[in-house]
């Protein structure tokens, strides 16, 4: 599967450290402008693989809820996880790649649209808020990948 968007940034920080920020979903909602982060379900304390999480979002005064699994988990390395409707209906997938450099490491973030024509035309605008879907995930992960880079940096130096 291609993705649909990939952005990335350098991060001088540990490979591990950056992980562990992007796979904690709970605090998610620290780093992106549109999650508002949620909770781990079905006895899942935390990330791994085949873990299940409850999502919240939030645009202005909409908010929704999604379905979460957990379909990639290397620490220090990737982290990956589709998204479903309330319905059990598959929207996305979203998946960080961590890459170690001499400065510390790459942090890229993918987002993979799939789901059906209906999803992406009539609803989802309808439930989000948001009618270009791929056009505000450009912006969405931009601001993503630069608060976790703050945050990790801010720790390295700590």
């Amino acid at each position: 599967m291609e993705p649909t968007i990939s952005l990335s940034t350098e991060v001088a920080a540990d490979p591990l450290t950056v992980w562990a920020m992007v796979a904690d979903l709970p605090r998610m909602g620290e780093y992106s402008p549109e999650n508002a982060g949620g909770r781990w379900v079905d006895g899942a304390t935390g990330p791994a693989l085949g873990a299940r999480f409850r999502g919240v979002n939030r645009n202005g005064d909409r908010e929704w809820w999604t379905r979460v699994r957990v379909v990639a988990c290397e620490p220090g390395r990737r982290f990956a996880f589709d998204v479903r409707t309330p319905f059990g209906v598959r929207v996305s997938r979203w998946a960080y790649e961590i890459t170690p450099t001499a400065a510390g490491c790459r942090l890229t973030e993918h987002w993979y649209r799939v789901g059906s024509w209906f999803i992406r035309r009539f609803m989802g605008p309808r439930v989000t808020g948001r009618a270009d879907r791929p056009g505000y995930n450009v912006g969405s992960i931009e601001h993503t990948l630069a608060a976790v880079k703050a945050a990790a940096e801010a720790r390295q130096a700590a």
